[in-house]
């Protein structure tokens, strides 16, 4: 079993929110190819990187679902789409193996 997190902006490159129902689209669509779907939308995270000597900080929203399998072919070809909806350079999706109690 594995646990797949999608980190997304709450807001594009120039500070404008995104909506609501671009969150609520991609929570829809985990939903329905993976049975169920982990949005944490209501207290979003920090995030802070460094691209050379510049700064930079988000908020960011999670999504997680749980998989068998990771089709990493899928899950980059998602990875590309999230990219162009969110107008993002980067989209940061991971997985990392799970063990259930």
């Amino acid at each position: 079993m594995h646990l797949v997190q999608i980190l997304l902006p709450c807001s594009d490159n120039n500070g404008q929110p995104f909506a609501q129902e671009d969150f609520d689209r991609v929570k829809e669509e985990l939903a329905s190819r993976f049975e169920g779907v982990t949005a944490y939308l209501q207290a979003p995270a920090d995030g802070l990187w460094k691209k050379g000597a510049e700064s930079n900080a988000d908020k960011i929203v999670i999504f997680e679902v749980m998989a068998n399998e990771v089709d990493l072919i899928d899950w980059r070809e998602r990875r590309i789409a999230l990219e162009r909806w969110f107008r993002q350079e980067k989209v940061v999706i991971r997985y990392m193996p799970i063990a259930l109690v």
